[in-house]
């Protein structure tokens, strides 16, 4: 029996030593962090009040995002003229009546909020939605391009990446680069110079 209760007190004497010691640990972890975020804030503080945010008067990013949308949002007819170049810097083009839309881009949320029992709580999850055609998209084609052909109203995709790019415009350019440039689809320049822009 002695040396049952000496072997007790034993253990309890390591047990409390080990928890003394973690509680000493987390407690210098805990000053250390607390140190630290102070030393963080204090110099972004003595940053801030010698080099404060400057304000404008005018800012050429909201400019741009209302061109975008006066050339893009006012016509429902309005057409892109994407130029493509491949890897031996051949050009092509496709004529769309409005954007080109990638892949990456759905008319719902990507995700959706789902009831969870995490055991002795629930909540919500927020888990990948389905598409408006019934399926569940990773997000990672977004190098798949398609649109409306703007004289056939044809179907149109391509891709950009593996040493193909685009250029997109709201209108044909008369560029040395784009003389020799072949239609890729139904559509030609010729075919819609009369066209509303």
């Amino acid at each position: 029996m002695r040396r049952l209760t000496t072997t007790a007190l034993a253990a309890l004497t390591v047990g409390s030593l080990a928890i003394g010691l973690t509680a000493c640990d987390d407690t210098q972890e805990s000053n250390s962090r607390k140190s630290e975020s102070k030393a963080r804030n204090s110099s972004y503080d003595q940053l801030v009040a010698r080099q404060p945010a400057h304000t404008g008067s005018y800012s050429p990013t909201r400019e741009t995002k209302n061109f975008w949308i006066d050339t893009w949002m006012k016509s429902p007819n309005k057409l892109s003229y994407v130029y493509i170049q491949n890897a031996n810097g051949e050009y092509g083009y496709f004529i769309l009546k409005g954007l080109p839309v990638t892949y990456c881009v759905s008319l719902l949320p990507p995700e959706v909020k789902t009831p969870a029992d995490f055991g002795d709580t629930t909540g919500d999850l927020l888990v990948q939605g389905p598409s408006m055609d019934g399926t569940y998209s990773s997000g990672s084609n977004c190098n798949a391009y398609y649109g409306k052909d703007a004289t056939t109203g044809a179907y149109v995709e391509f891709s950009v990446g593996q040493n193909q790019s685009y250029f997109l415009y709201d209108q044909p350019l008369d560029l040395p680069q784009f003389k020799g440039a072949r239609p890729m689809g139904p559509s030609r320049i010729e075919d819609v110079k009369d066209s509303t822009r």
